[in-house]
């Protein structure tokens, strides 16, 4: 048990719900923390050092951030290659990116506001609509992400139903034969545009066919955990081995950094350089807490700076 994967996540975080499918399609068993849908959130923050979005997830005094890399983890554990988004390739590539981009912010402003505060208000009551929409509106500020007007985002909508639909006329999976991650990376912004009140069309029966199929797969075997729980095994491990760094970028291992994502939630996370991939950066904090702990980053969307 001390090795399995801990969630950081909340029920109706749609990233969430892409990791948790991906444990339901591989039947893997995980431990689940819940967190509030906005900060602060003291059952992680004091592991990854404060980054801003979610899910984040944990083995022992390794942190992953970003649902791409907690996905490359599940693929490894798992012994699933599919599920890996860094193998995907071609058109499911492609619509993959299409759905996590645009898509994602698509997804909500192509909601009729009344829906849209009807479903917060279900969700997280008055008090915490307030607190969610304070909160969100302050999460793209200085990012590349500019959520589109709502008719546009109507538009990027249609386009993402035609363009799934299409491609499922002749294989039964996004990825192919088999379900892969840009099934799971589609799913997760459709399954938030349906939590919302939107619809899917329903002359696109092949993507209804696949979107039911997905959400089948359902959850693993979860087993709920306590704060103190994560923090105990944080505080009996070690990080494990670092692979080798290259392709540094003029920074150097034991270097003072900064790590932030580039498209929203730009919420700096410091320490020292422990190892950089052409796929992740890997950043040590040392804390009094839980001594060393290693976060993991993707090395796409995120920005490194040095610290002086």
């Amino acid at each position: 048990m001390s090795d399995t994967m801990i969630l950081h996540h909340y029920e109706n975080s749609p990233y969430a719900e892409k990791i948790r499918l991906m444990f339901g399609y591989t039947q893997s068993h995980w431990c689940s923390l819940l967190s509030p849908a906005w900060p602060p959130r003291p059952n992680v923050d004091p592991l990854s050092g404060g980054y801003r979005r979610i899910p984040i997830a944990q083995r022992g005094a390794d942190i992953f951030c970003d649902s791409s890399l907690i996905a490359a983890e599940i693929a490894v554990a798992s012994n699933t290659p599919g599920l890996n988004p860094y193998n995907a390739s071609g058109a499911p590539r492609e619509l993959m990116q299409q759905a996590e981009s645009e898509g994602f912010f698509a997804a909500i402003t192509s909601i009729p506001a009344p829906k849209l505060l009807g479903t917060m208000l279900r969700n997280f009551g008055p008090l915490g609509t307030y607190r969610f929409i304070k909160d969100r509106s302050g999460l793209l500020s200085g990012g590349t992400s500019k959520p589109k007007a709502a008719a546009d985002a109507r538009q990027v909508m249609e386009s993402l139903f035609s363009d799934t639909d299409d491609l499922l006329a002749n294989q039964a999976w996004i990825s192919g034969d088999t379900p892969g991650a840009a099934d799971f990376a589609v799913y997760h912004p459709l399954w938030l545009h349906l939590s919302c009140k939107g619809q899917l069309p329903s002359s696109a029966e092949n993507l209804r066919r696949w979107y039911d199929s997905v959400g089948e797969f359902g959850h693993g075997k979860r087993q709920e955990i306590s704060k103190e729980e994560a923090f105990d095994r944080a505080k009996s491990s070690k990080p494990r081995p670092l692979p080798d760094s290259e392709d540094l970028e003029g920074f150097a291992v034991g270097q003072a950094i900064e790590v932030s994502p580039s498209d929203y939630g730009l919420v700096p996370v410091v320490g020292t350089l422990a190892a950089m991939t052409p796929e992740r950066i890997i950043l040590a904090r040392e804390t009094d807490a839980f001594g060393t702990l290693h976060v993991h980053f993707p090395r796409l969307g995120y920005s490194v700076k040095a610290r002086a």
